[in-house]
């Protein structure tokens, strides 16, 4: 098992246990390779929930630019709830994690096929 593949099924593991989620693999894994080699650094896999400025990047990079979505208070709200469902107190909210619940919250699956 390759480095890329231990940390989905570590994600993966999160979606079960601390999400209450069941996870598409195959979507889980697209996410994963979409987020490229940050997934590997320590600090950029991890998602600074707490700052502003990380949620502004999480709407700006991904929201508008990776799905497309057009810019509104909703998107902060879905940044907001994603992280509630992961745990404010979970100090590890891992991006792949975060990004895949985005997707399925905005039904942007198919982005991923």
């Amino acid at each position: 098992m390759g480095k890329r593949d231990e940390l989905i099924a570590t994600y993966a593991e999160d979606l079960k246990t601390k999400c209450g989620m069941e996870p598409d693999m195959d979507l889980l894994e697209r996410v994963t390779i979409g987020c490229g080699p940050v997934i590997y650094d320590p600090d950029g896999s991890i998602v600074a929930a707490s700052q502003q400025s990380e949620l502004a990047l999480i709407r700006n990079n991904f929201l508008i630019r990776k799905l497309s979505l057009d810019d509104g208070p909703e998107l902060m709200a879905a940044i907001r709830s994603v992280i509630d469902d992961y745990g404010r107190d979970e100090p590890r909210k891992y991006r792949a994690v975060v990004y895949y619940m985005l997707v399925k919250h905005f039904g942007r699956e198919n982005l991923y096929r």
